[in-house]
């Protein structure tokens, strides 16, 4: 009988882990493509399409097709989330945080699927519409995470930075989340709601759309400003810092393109699935500000600024 070895991540964890993190960002990317084609209620109950009926019916056209394709993706999606908490079972005593990461991510992908179905049954209130998408982000920020532990050692963690780049990275953590969360307003008062009769919030999109900016802009100079002192100081997140500023800079630039030509539906989805991405790598980025402890006889205390160093 093969015996489990707590420290060894088995081939099949590290499938399920990747599949689940690349699950959620595409159903991120077909939930655009239903809201942004007009597809909202293309299946017009929860969860069958319609009435007598788990499929879409030749009546309901493409927008049914558009909106069955998104549902379908979370099969394999709820799939994978099982398959990550049930391989971490065994190893929960050793790697108690992979385990933790498992059940938060299958919790909150249960909680999406309720909460899709009230989304359908208030005919896409904008509110909703909107925690669900933010509920999907986080999901994805977990996922990542759990990608980012698998790849390290069990064990406890020390700080790899100067304690003031760690502040200020949490600082530009709090910039980035209501960047994401005012994007997210804005689009829940724009003209892209899922379907031609669903009221919107009644906000000026164009007002709103400036104040996403005004965050938007202050993240980007905040992760410059980080991306100097990791290069100068050759800190541990600098590859990662370096592959944000390069997404949020393409999210600027996808941003003023679509703000400028009158929301393109195209651009729109490339916003969402961007901003999924971005919060994703600051994940890793607040991740690898830490390190695993060193073992030994060391004693404890705070890191040097030689030990800050990759």
């Amino acid at each position: 009988m093969n015996r489990v070895q707590p420290d060894r991540i088995p081939t099949s964890l590290k499938v399920f882990a990747w599949l689940s993190f690349a699950f959620n960002v595409l159903i991120i990317a077909t939930g655009g493509a239903v809201r942004l084609t007009g597809s909202g209620l293309g299946c017009s109950d929860w969860p069958v399409c319609v009435p007598g009926s788990l499929v879409p019916t030749p009546e309901l056209g493409i927008h049914g097709v558009i909106e069955f394709a998104n549902r379908t993706i979370s099969g394999p999606l709820l799939i994978a989330a099982i398959a990550v908490v049930l391989l971490t079972w065994r190893r929960r005593h050793a790697r108690r945080d992979l385990f933790v990461l498992g059940v938060l991510v299958l919790a909150l992908v249960i909680v999406q699927a309720v909460v899709g179905g009230f989304v359908v049954w208030q005919e896409l209130a904008a509110v909703l519409v909107g925690f669900h998408y933010t509920v999907s982000v986080v999901i994805v920020c977990l996922t990542a995470a759990f990608l980012v532990r698998m790849g390290e050692p069990a064990g406890s963690r020390e700080l790899a930075v100067p304690r003031g780049f760690s502040i200020l990275t949490h600082v530009t953590t709090l910039v980035l989340a209501v960047t994401v969360l005012v994007g997210v307003f804005t689009t829940g008062a724009g003209p892209h709601s899922g379907d031609d009769d669903v009221v919107r919030t009644g906000v000026d999109a164009s007002l709103l759309a400036h104040v996403h900016a005004w965050p938007g802009y202050l993240l980007a100079a905040l992760t410059v400003a980080l991306v100097i002192w990791a290069g100068l100081e050759r800190l541990r997140p600098l590859p990662w810092l370096l592959a944000l500023l390069a997404l949020e800079l393409v999210q600027v630039g996808v941003g003023l393109y679509q703000a400028r030509n009158g929301l393109p539906p195209l651009a729109v989805g490339i916003h969402m699935v961007l901003a999924s991405l971005t919060a994703a790598t600051f994940t890793v980025v607040v991740l690898k500000l830490k390190r695993p402890a060193a073992t030994g006889d060391v004693p404890a205390g705070p890191p040097a600024e030689s030990a800050a160093r990759v």
